[in-house]
């Protein structure tokens, strides 16, 4: 079986968290329900345009049972806020695909194929990881169980999601922070996501930051923290992420805040000859103000990945 890749031209575009807080993802209005936040909305309409992609973090609004009828009406306003022909996706938050216990998904692999359905997504992403324990969620994902029976139930899990969408299924390699991640096992997670990604021959998403992560949790730093890329699935890698980060009391942390770091710039220039098949460069969760304008300390990382995404496509996209 080749690897499926979803049909997309190369291209720079963003990701964005959308929590049920009122402020920064969804809200309620009595008149109109639910709803995108304005801000949000302010910030869709005026960028998106310049956008070859876009993907959105599914958050449950509750710990029922998901129903699209109880989200439609704020994806109906998320739609209403995108260029029609705008690609986008759905990064996942409860796939859980690092568990090695029992765990329900058809009742969830049903609500995602319908709402891929009903608003044209072209793929699934979801960190490799455990996104709950015994039922509750957790507040970052932890990374699998870096271990042979691990990696069984990795593939077993992805598998399963595989034949129960009607969308490719992207990988994403999780993310290691030192004080937040419970690292079990002797494998190499470059190793593992390799030999996960040969095994289910799904397409990949290379997050940066959690590259850098994990080479930071193994003390390494500085030249030493591009090693070993060769030891990735490379030729699976459909998607980049980069996410704002900060080094914090030699803590590498994720903070989403839409400042990127020099290292993850690197890496992202020796990622791009490396991947045959990449196809999207994403720039995840960068902050706005209340009218929808990127935050000045976001624009020099916009720029810089505006730049770097022209020279790789040879356009003036995103510009």
């Amino acid at each position: 079986m080749a690897v499926q890749f979803p049909p997309l031209p190369r291209g720079l575009g963003v990701g964005l968290d959308l929590p049920w807080n009122g402020t920064s993802g969804f809200g309620y209005d009595p008149e109109r329900g639910d709803q995108l936040v304005a801000p949000l909305r302010a910030f869709l309409r005026s960028s998106a345009p310049g956008w070859s992609h876009a993907f959105f973090s599914w958050q449950p609004r509750d710990r029922a049972t998901p129903c699209v009828a109880d989200y439609a009406q704020a994806w109906d306003d998320l739609a209403s806020a995108l260029p029609p022909a705008l690609p986008r996706a759905l990064h996942h938050t409860a796939l859980n695909l690092g568990t090695v216990a029992p765990y329900r998904r058809r009742e969830l692999l049903e609500f995602t194929a319908a709402l891929c359905e009903r608003y044209h997504l072209r793929w699934v992403n979801e960190d490799v990881g455990l996104w709950s324990l015994a039922g509750r969620p957790v507040p970052y994902p932890l990374p699998p169980f870096l271990t042979d029976d691990g990696l069984r139930a990795t593939i077993a899990n992805v598998r399963e999601c595989q034949a129960g969408l009607p969308v490719p299924l992207v990988l994403e390699f999780p993310g290691f922070s030192r004080g937040v991640s419970l690292v079990i096992g002797n494998w190499h997670a470059y190793d593992f996501f390799r030999a996960l990604a040969d095994e289910t021959e799904a397409p990949v998403t290379l997050d940066v930051a959690h590259l850098l992560s994990w080479q930071w949790w193994r003390g390494l730093r500085g030249e030493a923290l591009f090693n070993e890329l060769e030891r990735l699935p490379l030729r699976h890698c459909f998607e980049i992420h980069l996410s704002g980060c900060e080094i914090v009391e030699d803590r590498f942390v994720d903070a989403h805040h839409g400042r990127v770091l020099d290292e993850q710039l690197t890496l992202l220039d020796r990622l791009l000859p490396l991947c045959p098949n990449l196809r999207a460069v994403t720039f995840e969760d960068p902050r706005f103000d209340e009218h929808g304008v990127l935050l000045s300390s976001n624009r020099p990382s916009w720029s810089a990945l505006v730049e770097r995404i022209q020279q790789w496509t040879g356009s003036t996209a995103n510009a």
